[in-house]
């Protein structure tokens, strides 16, 4: 006597294997099927840190096979090192391109911040503390004012902060006339992150530490508060974001503010990290902090992206430039790599764009 598939038993129906799906593809629920490559990409259009993370293990093992010196904990500190700079200076970078905009003025902001610290502290004799105040104060000041450009003046965040770059950097010029500040004259709290302590053996500058921290900070605040919600929520939709009550343009001002702010600590930074106020060391970060920030899996369209991809942005074109290094190939090589990286995260981004409409 012949049974239908319902009376089949369960014991018997398990037993049974299931029809392959042909061609590779995958069975997903509501009987549909995505091929691997569908698969991986509806995977990444939710967890945007999977594309950025597989590069970096996959970095990792490569040089470490390529080169037995890479995986050591020393040179892991290294290139911690070399990238907090850039990695600090993401962060502002991520949070005015979540907004889809973008500034071109951050490392002239930087730079700006750390003169005016020197100035006040070595020249006019302020005492240091009050100094470095004033010096995070500047960045906050250069925020505000590429964020009135871009609210008020109704100027695309591009052309705005264009703008401002050549001034600000200007105004560093013309404030440290051009000169720097030897480390012997440098006061040792500017000098205090980059100091540090030892972990077997290795050492770890408190600088390192307080950029883990700054992205831990902004990662639970992107998360989880209203003003994290209201960034994305501007990013991917202003119109709508603005129909549904958000206030546009307290968000975009509140975000160059913040943005200006980082920045700020992040001059303090990079003196800890060469020893020196120099107006033009640094110089050319603006670029490095959009690569950390594209690399990291960060839409530069806005409304999309996690704060740690760009902190694993930064640390795979460490990566990259540490592993090519000694591996011993010349420093055009990790020019071509990293804007390789770049257009294939590009590339990436707006495949995701285009399956996620």
């Amino acid at each position: 006597m012949n049974r239908s598939a319902t009376d089949t038993p369960d014991a018997e129906r398990a037993s049974i294997p299931a029809p392959k799906s042909p061609m590779g593809l995958v069975e997903i629920d509501g009987g549909g099927r995505l091929t691997p490559l569908q698969w991986v990409e509806r995977r990444m259009l939710s967890r945007p840190l999977i594309g950025p993370l597989a590069v970096l293990v996959l970095a990792l093992i490569v040089f470490s096979i390529v080169s037995p010196n890479f995986g050591t904990l020393q040179n892991f500190s290294l290139i911690l090192q070399q990238v907090q700079v850039i990695a600090m200076l993401g962060i502002a970078q991520t949070l005015i391109i979540l907004t889809a905009g973008i500034d071109l003025s951050v490392a002239a902001v930087m730079l700006l911040a750390q003169v005016v610290m020197g100035k006040l502290a070595v020249t006019l004799g302020l005492p240091v503390e009050l100094a470095l105040v004033l010096g995070i104060l500047v960045g906050v000041a250069c925020g505000a004012i590429n964020g009135l450009i871009v609210t008020k003046l109704n100027i695309p965040p591009f052309i705005a902060t264009l703008g401002t770059l050549s001034i600000f950097y200007a105004l560093n010029i013309f404030i440290s006339d051009g000169e720097s500040v030897p480390y012997a004259d440098v006061p040792a709290l500017f000098n205090w992150l980059g100091t540090g302590f030892q972990v077997l053996g290795t050492t770890f500058t408190f600088g390192q530490v307080l950029t883990i921290l700054m992205f831990v900070v902004f990662a639970y605040i992107l998360r989880s508060t209203a003003w994290g919600t209201h960034i994305y929520a501007v990013g991917d939709n202003l119109e709508a974001a603005r129909l549904s009550g958000i206030r546009v343009n307290r968000v975009l001002m509140s975000v160059y503010v913040v943005a200006g702010a980082i920045i700020g600590v992040t001059a303090w930074l990079l003196i800890g990290r060469i020893g020196s106020i120099s107006p033009t060391a640094g110089a050319s970060y603006n670029l490095a902090s959009i690569t950390a920030v594209v690399i990291g899996g960060t839409s530069l369209f806005g409304g999309r992206g996690r704060i740690m991809g760009t902190l694993l942005g930064a640390v795979i074109v460490g990566v990259f430039s540490s592993g090519l290094s000694l591996a011993g190939f010349d420093n055009l090589w990790q020019e071509f790599t990293i804007g390789i990286l770049i257009i294939g995260a590009v590339a990436v981004d707006q495949r995701l764009r285009k399956i996620g409409r």
